[in-house]
């Protein structure tokens, strides 16, 4: 299996997580931020994450790859699923995005190695999300709309080493979120939140991202 990723996409993280708690092996592929070229080539429109199964078929949504790594052997994501997580994972995308989508750049991630290419996600964000030196000078604003979140999180947290206590598709949902946002300087994550975060991401094998 191949899967086309950016190092920042959280939704490709969900794949790289499912393939570590399984112990799968998951070739990866880093597209340049610029690279539409190879998005379209594989599946005909701009979209990341992309899963080459090892058949030569491609996949698309990120869930679905992820419930197609967990059924190769023993299914390990079968534990309960709240209707509060998703939720939760839904509204928070949209308030963790001013602080993340002007910081990766910071990042030197190999999505952004060429000047062409990080400023193409330059363009592309600052059309969404607005001017990058402005948000990032509102960080104190954006965490304390996000806190409420992540202190809702915390009393929803069971297990450091599952979010419901047992290794679920809510975990998938989760700690990708969480490695995201755990890049910005100045948050604190609640205990809860911060024990399960470090916890998940040394049992998969992965270390957090630069902290800017």
């Amino acid at each position: 299996m191949r899967l086309y990723m950016f190092e920042h996409c959280s939704l490709c993280f969900r794949v790289r997580m499912a393939a570590a708690l399984k112990r799968l092996h998951l070739q990866e592929t880093v597209v340049l931020d610029d690279d539409t070229d190879t998005m379209v080539g594989l599946v005909g429109k701009r979209v990341i994450p992309i899963l080459v199964k090892d058949d030569g078929h491609p996949m698309l949504e990120s869930m679905d790859m992820v419930k197609y790594i967990d059924s190769r052997g023993d299914p390990l994501l079968t534990g309960p699923q709240r209707s509060e997580i998703a939720a939760w994972a839904d509204r928070v995308v949209a308030k963790t995005a001013p602080l993340t989508m002007p910081r990766y750049p910071l990042l030197d991630l190999p999505e952004f190695a060429t000047i062409a290419a990080l400023d193409h996600y330059n363009l592309r964000k600052r059309k969404a999300f607005g001017d990058f030196v402005e948000l990032r000078a509102n960080t104190r604003r954006y965490i304390a709309e996000l806190m409420p979140d992540l202190e809702e999180l915390d009393r929803l947290i069971e297990s450091p080493f599952a979010v419901n206590g047992a290794p679920s598709l809510d975990d998938i949902r989760v700690l990708p979120l969480l490695r995201s946002v755990a890049i910005v300087k100045g948050l604190r994550l609640p205990r809860k939140v911060r024990d399960y975060f470090e916890s998940m991401m040394s049992r998969i094998g992965y270390q957090p991202l630069p902290v800017v």
